[in-house]
């Protein structure tokens, strides 16, 4: 009997989803391995970076229970719908990957506002404090917005517009406020009723979780994880579009089962790489012009999305 469309379409996909390279590795990662380990189960890695940079086309990476605080930066992709490369959740098992680190010592100031002081060598190349949200069709209303954030047991604080809001009689949202000089960077913010030092306070370091550095990096499936805490940009179609999870505009992306939350401007991301015209033409005609330079570089709009 003739099969109709769609069932022959199921059983494709079925008969690719079951062919497995017989050559492809799988790594194992979890919190108490070791990067200098060789990456299996009973010797894990101890970061998906690591295992990002051993993957080749057709292994798998596969995280076990933990909480991982790192940027995942692809170096290589798959090759072919079918041999692609895969970033897992163990199943049955809760892998959070998060962009935020914690934060201790912090000191009272008065009622419910305490602050912190934090050397801005801790940032890095990248400091979400001084990083001002803007781009083409973002309106900031007179006021500075920050890609930093700060989180009290997994829920975000409101930046203020001043430190003078954050020393006011608490409102119905909790508020904080940074300030950068040539050394620190201090936070003030409104814990109600609570010790910070006591509690999961945690605040923005990284500007993504899961994004790679050039687009071109096809054929990668991530599944299975809690993502979230990201600094991210603006997103206007005009400018790179970097996401807390992003494909850069590369191709043959699957993203499905994860929870993506707590980004401040973009969760996911299938957008526009960056280049010298990013933020320049905040119109329609030039958003067009960004498709035809796209076009002229060879992109083509090839990304499967599953959540």
């Amino acid at each position: 009997m003739k099969q109709p469309p769609i069932a022959l379409f199921l059983t494709l996909l079925l008969g690719s989803a079951l062919s497995v390279d017989a050559s492809a590795a799988e790594f194992h990662i979890a919190p108490g391995g070791n990067d200098s380990n060789p990456g299996s189960l009973s010797a894990p890695l101890r970061t998906i970076q690591r295992g990002a940079d051993l993957a080749q086309p057709g292994d798998i990476i596969t995280v076990h229970a933990g909480v991982y605080r790192e940027r995942i930066n692809p170096p290589r992709g798959g090759e072919s719908d079918t041999k692609r490369i895969v970033y897992q959740a163990a199943p049955g098992e809760k892998v959070e990957i998060k962009g935020s680190e914690v934060i201790k010592n912090w000191e009272k100031v008065q009622d419910d506002v305490w602050k912190v002081a934090l050397p801005n060598s801790f940032f890095g190349s990248f400091n979400p404090y001084n990083d001002l949200i803007h781009g083409n069709w973002f309106f900031p209303r007179g006021r500075q917005h920050h890609t930093g954030a700060v989180y009290l047991n997994g829920d975000w604080l409101t930046e203020a517009a001043g430190l003078d809001d954050v020393l006011k009689p608490m409102g119905n949202a909790p508020l904080w406020f940074g300030q950068v000089d040539k050394e620190n960077t201090t936070i003030w913010a409104q814990f109600k009723g609570v010790n910070p030092n006591e509690q999961l306070v945690e605040i923005n370091v990284r500007r993504t979780v899961f994004y790679p550095d050039k687009p071109g990096r096809n054929y990668i499936t991530v599944r299975g994880f809690t993502m979230r805490d990201a600094a991210t940009p603006w997103a206007p179609p005009t400018a790179e579009q970097v996401g807390l999870i992003g494909t850069d505009w590369s191709k043959g992306w699957i993203i499905e089962n994860n929870v993506v939350s707590h980004s401040v401007c973009s969760g996911i991301s299938l957008g526009k790489y960056g280049d010298q015209w990013d933020n320049t033409a905040g119109s329609a005609g030039g958003y067009v012009k960004t498709i035809e330079r796209a076009a002229r570089n060879g992109w083509s709009q090839q990304c499967h999305l599953r959540l």
